[in-house]
């Protein structure tokens, strides 16, 4: 009665459940990007490093020797 065309011929389970969970991966997603974008933005950023880091990093590239490095670390601790 109901033969091999019936629904697909996979009993109703054709590929329509792969679109189903890709539509809700899009949705998760999209609310993921809307939190973090109302949030601040993406961390890791350039905008999100902190004092201390980037007195780190200007002192390993050598613009600023260890006396002035030892001063500005000791101002932020402060």
């Amino acid at each position: 009665m109901w033969g091999w065309d019936h629904m697909n011929g996979y009993g109703g389970w054709g590929f329509g459940w792969i679109f189903m969970i890709l539509f809700w991966v899009l949705i998760i997603v999209a609310i993921l990007a809307v939190v973090r974008w109302l949030s601040g933005g993406v961390a890791g950023g350039s905008g999100d490093k902190s004092a201390l880091r980037i007195l780190e990093e200007r002192y390993a590239r050598g613009e600023i020797g260890e006396d002035e490095f030892r001063r500005k670390k000791k101002d932020l601790s402060s």
